[in-house]
């Protein structure tokens, strides 16, 4: 009984299941009864759940061919022993109880002290692994090098240097809130990680503080941070008589500042989501004022015009501001000021003129003329509907017409000279009929080493998109278009291979005689 009163104390003192701690009992007998009747034998120890009775015993097991002595057993030996006995099942002799000696008492100790280590483990990952993404408070039990191990309670975690914040030092007792980021089975050291740096953990914080947010009235749709620094958080309010920024903000700021406590003083920019991402990036860049912004949806970029005086504001100390309004949106924002933009779009307006005056062989006009109304390509006049075209003030059908007209004629020569020089250049006749790319395109894959249907099909899709989209080209294709070029250009290194298999699987059908002569041709 006495073996079952100490099973009863550990369980509850570790928080584990009384029958782990009686199998890790059972384990260190079975250990010691193995050092002393031999380890090649196969002792097993059994403790008596009700009673608290060690049972110590020797197990045979019944085989055709005996390989090992100390465990196996011939069935006639056995039927000889166990009537009825056969091949697979054990033979058990019971054995005297052992004395423990002081070597056999440490080893049985170290396995029981491991065993119920692992059980607590085990506990604490089972109790802890669905409490991803929680706030935990617990007290700061030891710091080693920066990394602070935190008391959960019936638990232990880790909160390491990098996750702490900026100047941010604890010592023995001290409290401490943070994030559970990660919740791992590992076989050695803690399993529970713990952050304050990041982003989720100033979102639950706020979520603490704004009863709105707890009950979802007020959602919070994106969170970057700087940490110790400055923080941006947008929200959205699913009630439109709430105003999202000003709940969040609190009385005379009071839930803000609880935040801002914990967080050792970050600043925290609250701004309105929206679902339009040029609001989104203008709301983001607050406090900077913003004149202009231009979307590119392909890319995710964003180009934002922003008063002269504006432009340090904007950008933030060490281009903070708009590092963390890119990290809240998604978007890659590129910063311009008026004038920047002015001169840019002047040299644009310039360069697009002078593309047309000297392609479609017009004067200056003309050519600012096609510019304000948007075409930015020789290829947009070639392809454009001559209604359309002549719609443009001081523009008649006649105009339009001969306008398309120098415009096909100037692509044609234009590829023409890219056909001669991808020739120069050695591309194969192949690629192209594969491929379909223009003769531009082509010249562009000769250029970086792609001349034959092998060359292609080495490529990787984004490669291949890499190549095509060099000089801001906007006809590359995407990468799923590029992977499916690629895979057609592979097709022919498989063709061989089914020709095989069609040829051998006669073969395989036929009499002893095509099998023998089948395996002589492919040999």
């Amino acid at each position: 009984m006495e073996l079952l009163q100490v099973a009863d104390a550990v369980a509850r003192e570790k928080n584990i299941d009384r029958d782990e701690v009686l199998e890790a009992m059972e384990q260190a007998i079975q250990k010691a009864g193995r050092s002393k009747y031999g380890h090649e034998h196969d002792i097993r120890a059994r403790i008596d759940r009700k009673t608290g009775d060690i049972h110590l015993t020797r197990h045979l097991e019944v085989v055709e061919t005996v390989e090992n002595e100390a465990t196996q057993v011939t069935l006639p030996y056995a039927q000889r022993r166990k009537a009825g006995a056969k091949i697979g099942d054990f033979l058990v002799d019971p054995l005297p109880p052992i004395d423990f000696g002081r070597i056999a008492a440490q080893t049985a100790k170290q396995v029981i002290v491991q065993k119920v280590r692992d059980a607590e483990r085990k506990r604490q990952f089972n109790e802890y692994k669905d409490r991803n993404g929680e706030i935990v408070n617990g007290l700061v039990k030891r710091v080693e090098y920066g990394n602070v191990t935190v008391d959960l309670g019936r638990a232990e975690a880790i909160l390491r240097r990098d996750e702490l914040l900026p100047r941010e030092h604890f010592k023995n007792g001290d409290r401490v809130r943070a994030y559970i980021y990660d919740v791992r089975e590992e076989p050695r050291g803690p399993q529970i990680f713990l952050s304050r740096t990041h982003p989720m953990f100033m979102a639950k914080l706020f979520a603490q503080e704004v009863p709105e947010i707890y009950d979802g009235i007020i959602e919070i749709r994106a969170v970057a941070r700087d940490p110790g620094s400055r923080a941006k958080i947008a929200v959205h309010s699913n009630d439109s008589s709430i105003d999202p920024v000003g709940a969040c903000v609190g009385m005379r700021g009071s839930r803000v500042q609880a935040v801002v406590g914990e967080l050792q003083g970050e600043k925290i920019d609250i701004i309105p989501w929206s679902g339009e991402a040029a609001t989104f990036v203008v709301n983001a860049l607050a406090p900077a004022e913003v004149a202009k912004v231009v979307l590119d949806d392909d890319n995710r970029r964003i180009e934002v015009v922003v008063p002269d005086d504006q432009l340090s504001l904007a950008i933030g100390r060490r281009g903070q501001n708009v590092r963390l309004a890119s990290m809240l949106t998604g978007w890659d924002i590129d910063i311009l000021t008026e004038q920047e933009e002015s001169e840019r779009r002047s040299e644009e307006i310039h360069s697009r003129s002078a593309l047309f005056m000297q392609a479609l062989d017009v004067d200056d006009v003309i050519a600012h003329l096609l510019v304000a109304e948007g075409f930015t390509s020789v290829e947009e006049i070639a392809f454009v509907e001559t209604e359309e075209l002549a719609e443009i003030e001081g523009f008649d059908e006649s105009v339009a017409d001969e306008l398309k007209q120098r415009a096909l004629a100037f692509l044609e020569v234009q590829d023409e000279q890219a056909n001669e020089r991808r020739l120069e250049l050695g591309v194969e006749d192949i690629v192209a009929e594969l491929t379909g790319f223009s003769a531009t395109q082509l010249v562009k894959l000769g250029e970086n080493g792609v001349k034959t249907l092998d060359d292609l099909a080495d490529l990787a899709g984004d490669e291949l998109v890499e190549i095509l989209s060099k000089d801001g080209a906007k006809d590359a294709p995407s990468e799923e278009e590029a992977n499916a070029i690629i895979m057609a250009a592979r097709a022919h290194w498989f063709e061989g291979e089914e020709q095989d298999g069609a040829a051998a699987a006669p073969a395989t059908n036929g009499s002893a005689d095509g099998n023998a002569d089948g395996q002589g041709a492919q040999a």
